[in-house]
């Protein structure tokens, strides 16, 4: 057991209780903020609206979905690990750029729920060879690696992907029931 003066025991006593402070203050901040995130947006998309095109914002770490030229519901993503610039090969963690389609959903996904993006197109495919390298695929927009659906709060704080668009798992569930194959998406940088 170690022994301090008493100054020294008030001293350590009152750091302790700053940096709780601190550390309760930094929580509440980041919890307002996302509730507040959370209540400017519509709870669930109505039934009715069809969902036209994907629009993705790699900058803005944003997703939305659109029903003509309106914003239906807009998502936070996070992207892989080297987000910018276009996707060039396999192992790259980059997401690619374009004009693709959602293709397939896949409900047995490493990662709760998926669907898949185009990519490569001819374009990529022709740059890919040009180069001697493989251009990649199975770039997907999912939920969280199955098992760790309840880290979604830290993990969507990161660009943590292999180059694929990652959203909650809650949120993936209203994307796949609003998105139908062959839904346009458009990434941009």
């Amino acid at each position: 057991m170690l022994f301090f003066r008493p100054n020294v025991r008030k001293y350590l006593s009152g750091l302790f209780i700053a940096i709780g402070f601190s550390l309760a203050a930094i929580m509440s901040t980041s919890a307002i903020a996302t509730a507040k995130n959370i209540a400017k947006q519509p709870q669930t998309i109505p039934s009715d609206v069809v969902i036209d095109k994907v629009f993705v914002d790699k900058s803005e770490r944003r997703l939305q979905l659109l029903s003509g030229d309106k914003v239906i519901k807009s998502y936070h993503i996070a992207l892989g690990g080297n987000p910018i610039g276009h996707k060039q090969q396999e192992g790259d963690q980059r997401t690619p750029i374009g004009s693709y389609i959602l293709d397939y959903k896949n409900e047995k996904s490493q990662y709760y729920r998926s669907i898949h993006v185009s990519y490569p197109n001819a374009v990529d495919k022709a740059r890919a060879k040009k180069h001697g390298v493989s251009p990649g695929g199975a770039i997907m927009i999912h939920g969280q690696k199955n098992g760790f659906g309840a880290l979604a709060m830290l993990n969507q704080q990161r660009d943590w992907t292999a180059g694929c668009l990652a959203v909650t798992n809650d949120e993936m569930d209203e994307i796949m029931a609003a998105v139908k194959v062959g839904t346009p998406i458009e990434i941009v940088e």
